[in-house]
């Protein structure tokens, strides 16, 4: 989980510092294909088995809202201080409160909720440097992106009951980057070699943060490893700070500060509760 926070936060710089001559659209494109190049070697041992679905339009939908979550994802981290695109990033486990009542139809109960509302009031906090003009859009795009990637992350709940992890990083891959062609020829430019490299670096970093974080939370409890995926923020704000002279405001910390504590708690909660297993429900 510490090594996905450390590839996560590297690929953000990434992201960042090529912003200005690659828009998100690109940089989608350039993420999907090296992603897919990382995958080639581990679906060509059993190509049958790396493909094999029952289900294929949830596989489309996954990599339709992963492909849309990504572009945003990453033009919000483009137009916004690293530690505030990483602390919206976190509304995703807020996302699944709602998702997982009506998608999963579990059971949720006020304290959830609770814990919920209270988090993305902190959202709210955070948009309110938006009103000044100094998040708007960027800050919006990152809220979205993150219900698109809970959705992906509910889809993969529901998927993981009779599919292997190989089998829906395959599918995500493989249609990630074919969802991800359109978008980019619509502001397509030729990258020098060296961007290619970095383009290619970031790439490899997004997948490698992929593979570690399903690592960590297949082998670790939920309520431990949480906190641990919480210090790529801590990464953002000196990394941003150091390369970018990102400096966040006392505002915006409140707003990340009530997030995680809202997520944190949702996380312990349902880890104490046993839902974080498939299928699981209960009534608090």
């Amino acid at each position: 989980m510490l090594a996905s926070a450390i590839t996560f936060t590297a690929m953000t710089m990434l992201i960042k510092f090529l912003g200005e001559d690659y828009p998100a659209t690109l940089q989608t494109f350039y993420r999907q294909l090296f992603g897919l190049g990382v995958m080639v070697p581990i679906i060509a041992r059993n190509p049958r088995a790396a493909f094999h679905t029952t289900r294929p339009g949830i596989m489309l939908f996954r990599a339709a809202a992963g492909t849309v979550g990504m572009i945003l994802g990453f033009y919000a981290y483009q137009k916004m201080p690293l530690a505030d695109a990483n602390a919206l990033s976190f509304t995703r486990t807020l996302w699944l409160v709602p998702l997982a009542a009506f998608v999963l139809k579990e059971q949720v109960g006020p304290r959830r909720i609770a814990a919920t509302v209270v988090g993305f009031l902190g959202a709210l906090l955070m948009l309110q440097p938006a009103a000044q003009g100094e998040m708007g859009w960027p800050a919006i795009a990152a809220l979205v992106a993150a219900l698109l990637i809970a959705l992906t992350v509910t889809g993969m709940k529901v998927m993981t009951r009779d599919h292997t992890t190989t089998t829906l990083m395959t599918w995500s891959a493989v249609l990630g980057f074919v969802l991800s062609i359109p978008p980019a020829l619509f502001e397509w430019r030729w990258p020098t070699f060296v961007d290619l490299l970095l383009l290619g670096a970031m790439g490899v970093l997004g997948t490698i943060t992929q593979a570690a974080y399903i690592k960590g939370m297949s082998e670790g409890d939920a309520a431990v490893m949480a906190p641990v995926d919480y210090t790529r923020l801590i990464f953002a704000i000196i990394f941003g700070y150091l390369l970018f002279g990102d400096i966040p405001n006392t505002l915006t910390m409140a707003g990340a500060a009530i997030i995680i504590g809202a997520t944190l708690y949702i996380t312990i909660r349902e880890s104490r509760l046993g839902v974080s297993k498939v299928g699981a429900t209960t009534s608090d």
